[in-house]
């Protein structure tokens, strides 16, 4: 294949084929499934794509009907999928979800905690855990303003650990490397930390939720977070319906640091947040907007992904995005989404809260 022509971003890992349940309960007690796609790489494409970047999926899936159906819907969400391989002898991986999100920590039946989900994953020696540094060309990635990556993918073999240490390690024409941790102690098996600390050292920006960092590492709070990873120039921890906090290296050296509140979201399911999280961000990255508006952009991404069932939701307009961004912080508190508010000329559900 002739070299990677270059786009805004190239978003790198494995994607699988869900199938969401017809209605709540047990894996065992759910008698249907929708069929959907899920990825957290390609869903930060996705969304990027439909807000108006270029975007990039590589990856690999099997030479299936399921790999059909990925690569199809991906590209059609405006990604560019002419880098994503076929592999003859290897399925694309699929996986069942019931209703609820995955649970980091299993046993915590405290005030607050979430109900334990079912995720069952057929993922083991799929496609896209063969990716590996000779089948995946450094120019392939690195042919975007950024590379974002995620702690899935190391988790999927030792082939695939060896590809995200090369991709990240520092080399003269590296673009900005955006790493999501992503941590998943179903794929690591209880172990993956150091391994997950490690790469995220190696990157420029890093997303964590406050509750990966503490059931990976160990650390409570944000300012924890970004005391063990001082080294990206820019570090955002999510910190669930409360906000993210961004800390961006000054030319001083010290920290400018910025929270912005998340935004009030009549919740239809909370896979793909995450993803739609990073993607907002790393718009506005692009754009070169302050940091503040990308977190703002950040949480209206994630609020797009709350509002319906699958992992991806149609963003908002730029324009309209864009003008939310502008409200002071008074208007910005008073905003509520409900599902179909990104639908054009919807505007019932950006109301004030009781």
């Amino acid at each position: 294949m002739s070299a990677a022509l270059h786009v805004d971003v190239v978003c790198l890992g494995e994607s699988m084929v869900t199938f969401r349940p017809s209605k709540p309960g047990r894996l065992a007690d759910v008698p249907t499934f929708s069929r959907g796609i899920g990825g957290a790489e390609s869903n930060v494409a996705c969304g990027l794509a439909r807000g108006g970047h270029t975007a990039r999926w590589i990856s690999r899936v099997g030479g299936d009907g399921f790999g059909d159906h990925l690569v199809a819907e991906i590209a059609a969400a405006g990604v560019d999928v002419s880098y994503v391989q076929r592999d003859p002898d290897r399925p694309t991986g699929i996986y069942f979800r019931t209703a609820g999100e995955r649970a980091l920590v299993e046993g915590d039946e405290g005030e607050g905690a979430q109900p334990l989900s079912e995720v069952v994953y057929y993922r083991a020696g799929s496609a896209a855990s063969a990716m590996s540094p000779g089948l995946v060309p450094r120019q392939w990635a690195w042919s975007g303003r950024v590379l974002h990556l995620t702690g899935i993918t190391p988790a999927l073999s030792a082939d695939c650990h060896t590809l995200m240490r090369e991709l990240t390690a520092p080399a003269p024409g590296r673009p900005l490397v955006s790493f999501d941790v992503n941590y998943r102690t179903a794929l690591w098996r209880g172990g993956g930390a150091e391994c997950l600390l490690d790469l995220a050292r190696g990157c420029d920006l890093v997303f964590v939720g406050d509750d990966e960092a503490e059931a990976a590492w160990g650390l409570r709070g944000a300012d924890a977070v970004r005391a063990a990873l001082p080294e990206p120039a820019v570090v955002v921890v999510k910190q669930g319906s409360a906000g993210a906090t961004a800390y961006a290296r000054q030319p001083d050296g010290g920290d400018a640091v910025t929270f912005e509140p998340a935004l009030d979201v009549d919740v239809v399911a909370s896979v793909g947040a995450g993803d739609a999280f990073a993607a907002g961000f790393l718009s506005g990255t692009l754009r070169g907007l302050p940091v503040a508006d990308r977190l703002r952009h950040g949480h209206l991404m994630a609020a797009a992904a709350l509002t319906v069932p699958g992992d991806l939701g149609a963003p908002p307009s730029r324009e309209r995005a864009d003008h939310l961004v502008a409200l002071d912080p008074g208007a910005w508190g008073t905003l509520r989404f409900g599902p179909g508010w990104t639908d054009a000329g919807t505007v019932c559900a950006e109301v004030p809260n009781p």
